[in-house]
């Protein structure tokens, strides 16, 4: 591998690099039908996660319907909404919509505001390791290139690693997990599993790293629906504030990667951070190792039933979106 070094100030050059579409408003529908459930004396929690809203991504309105009601919550650690159901396993389906319009930006690094606590960004996860042997040899390649200790040059030659060694294919299984074991071993996955590696290796490096999750929302077409989820992530140093990448992206269209090494586009829709996630007192089961689709529990337990969901988005108007900022 020959990566070229760089001056902090050529590496935040990319900080000025354009998108081909600004920012811009489109309605998003998330709806959701979980199977009937019938357990005598049991209760069916359905947990259902909401968009961000900050700096980055306004929620212009959110209407949430559906056959039985619930209430808006919101996690202890990285501060993600969701939207959670208890009904009773009485046999009875439970069908929820959510209906969102979002005005998103580009998103460039930030080095504005008030940098909120990095020590989750650093913290191993279930899934994600740091300080790991298996991270030594790619380390050694990465230190070769770049030197010793967090820095700006440090982060760009991870993100190059990852894009130059990773390849993007979703074959057999295990693939997915955003799992740093798989990502060394095999070296292929989804956006999850570059993720996971470019988290493992900046967090060694005292990088924090944080993983972001939504839905693609394609700049080429007005609407439509969409197929599954997307993730990506920023990382953060004292020199570039919150720093965008998209490694899996950048692999993808090879001639963006200067575009996803600090910009994110507005093609996304963020909904949640961070994994190991728990949704509050009566999420019993296991931790979340992400938490984009709707996770259900009966009696304590992983629902093993069917769960429909579908996504959708219809790109909006300027004039309208205007309208509907001055109406709300």
């Amino acid at each position: 591998m020959s990566l070229p070094g760089r001056s902090a100030a050529v590496f935040l050059s990319c900080l000025f690099a354009a998108s081909a579409v600004g920012a811009r408003t489109f309605e998003f529908e998330y709806t959701v039908s979980v199977a009937p459930a019938a357990v005598d004396g049991a209760a069916v929690h359905l947990f259902i996660p909401l968009p961000a809203n900050d700096e980055r991504q306004r929620i212009l309105s959110e209407e949430i319907s559906g056959s039985v009601p619930g209430v808006i919550e919101t996690e202890d650690v990285y501060g993600n909404r969701f939207y959670h159901v208890e009904a009773p396993a009485d046999g009875q389906p439970i069908d929820v919509a959510l209906r969102v319009t979002v005005e998103r930006d580009v998103v460039h690094a930030r080095t504005s505001g008030v940098v909120s606590d990095l020590a989750p960004f650093l913290r191993e996860n279930a899934r994600v390791v740091i300080d790991h042997p298996v991270l030594q040899p790619i380390l050694a390649e990465i230190r070769a290139v770049a030197g010793p200790g967090a820095t700006p040059e440090k982060a760009r030659a991870i993100y190059d690693w990852v894009v130059d060694n990773m390849t993007y294919k979703k074959v057999g299984t295990g693939w997915g997990n955003g799992d740093t074991f798989w990502a060394c071993s095999e070296r292929y996955g989804n956006c999850t599993d570059f993720h996971a590696m470019f988290t493992s290796l900046a967090r060694t490096e005292g990088i924090p790293s944080r993983f972001e999750i939504g839905f693609p929302v394609p700049e080429d077409r007005g609407a439509g629906s969409i197929g599954g989820y997307h993730c990506w992530v920023e990382f953060h140093l004292p020199e570039t504030g919150w720093f965008p990448i998209d490694a899996s992206e950048a692999f993808k269209h090879p001639e963006k990667r200067e575009l996803f090494y600090g910009t994110h586009p507005a093609d996304r829709i963020h909904f949640t951070t961070g994994r190991d996630l728990r949704l509050g007192p009566d999420h019993r089961g296991p931790a979340l190792n992400y938490f984009i689709y709707p996770h259900v529990e009966v009696d304590g337990q992983p629902y093993a039933g069917p769960v429909e969901k579908s996504f959708r988005y219809t790109d909006i108007e300027p004039e309208a979106s205007t309208a509907m900022t001055q109406n709300n």
